[in-house]
């Protein structure tokens, strides 16, 4: 089981940016594919989507239409780290953000985002 920690998260005005991190444990993280998803308040995930951006272990990224071209993932295999920047944020992007490893039930407990109008 690979342990992921989140961190980063917080209150901002609509327009901001945040960046969030996750460490992640295990020796397999280089292969894993890895994404961030987001669970609005009262829901168990964003509605049709599994994730809001994933990228594999050699680099390619796939997103969400919704936050396309506001939010970019990385990932440093050698820290075994993965990054979102999200800018532009809106009222919308508001929900509890978390890291997780495709193809399995690994997460990590979540950072909140807040964005104020």
């Amino acid at each position: 089981q690979v342990q992921l920690v989140e961190s980063g998260g917080g209150s901002v005005q609509a327009g901001g940016s945040l960046t969030l991190s996750c460490v992640a444990s295990g020796d397999m993280f280089r292969f894993a594919t890895m994404a961030w998803s987001r669970q609005p308040s009262g829901k168990e995930r964003e509605e049709g989507r599994d994730y809001v951006a994933r990228i594999t272990g050699g680099g390619f990224t796939d997103y969400a239409e919704s936050v396309r071209g506001r939010f970019t993932i990385s990932r440093d295999n050698a820290e075994k780290t993965v990054t979102l920047q999200m800018n532009s944020l809106t009222p919308e992007d508001t929900a509890l953000y978390y890291c997780r490893v495709i193809g399995t039930a690994d997460r990590g407990q979540g950072t909140q985002v807040t964005v104020t109008s």
